[in-house]
């Protein structure tokens, strides 16, 4: 019975795995769909959001009945915790893909404002998170996560430093205000998909030591 439990944890495992690699796919093919007014890679993106509600609907059926039938202990029940919560998280970061991807509509045929800004770069850190807390979680490494206070505090000053820039260009030019205010608001939707890995991180963090962490509590930003 021991051995079927753990045999159906692992299978847990790698769905969730697979599933954050499809919401990260989202998110950065979003970006890229944006950047190229590619609207076939739009469509691509938000044709997956069927598809990461019902893995994560099956993943969460699957885990509590693993719950029920095994009353796990120890670091099999924090796992099982942990992956609740993590495609909670994955889920919402790939429906910002998915309305990312669906302002390619209104940038096709216009000329983008100084090439989307820092948008592209500050989509590579979110998405190295991302990528980063699920190795830790396959892995059980923590070392992955441990800058992460670090590299979401970069997050968070590309979305001021955007906002700022992207003020100066709609007070330039009125023509500006549309797209402007789509970057800024691509922006927030990074940075809120960056909060999900840092929240994804800290459960992988207490599945791995049993110890609970803030990763940059609200207190400190700025």
């Amino acid at each position: 019975m021991l051995e079927k439990f753990h045999s159906e944890l692992s299978q847990l495992r790698k769905d969730v795995i697979t599933m954050g690699e499809l919401s990260e796919d989202m998110l950065q093919k979003a970006i890229e769909s944006l950047k190229q007014q590619d609207i076939g890679m739009a469509e691509w993106v938000v044709s997956k959001k069927s598809k990461i509600a019902k893995m994560d609907s099956d993943i969460e059926n699957r885990a509590l009945k693993l719950l029920t039938l095994y009353q796990p202990l120890a670091i099999d029940l924090r796992e099982i915790a942990c992956i609740l919560k993590m495609i909670t998280y994955l889920t919402r970061i790939g429906r910002y893909g998915k309305d990312i991807a669906k302002l390619t509509y209104e940038f096709e045929g216009k000329k983008h404002v100084k090439k989307l800004i820092s948008l592209p770069h500050m989509s590579q850190i979110v998405n190295g998170m991302i990528n980063d807390a699920l190795k830790a979680f396959e892995t059980k490494d923590i070392s992955y996560i441990k800058d992460f206070s670090e590299r979401d505090d970069d997050v968070d000053q590309l979305r001021y430093s955007i906002f700022r820039e992207c003020l100066t260009y709609m007070l330039e030019d009125q023509k500006n205000i549309t797209l402007c205010t789509h970057y800024i608001m691509v922006a927030r939707y990074l940075e809120r998909c960056a909060d999900h890995a840092c929240k994804m991180a800290e459960k992988i963090h207490y599945m791995v030591t049993g110890e609970h962490i803030d990763i940059d509590p609200p207190s400190q930003k700025l």
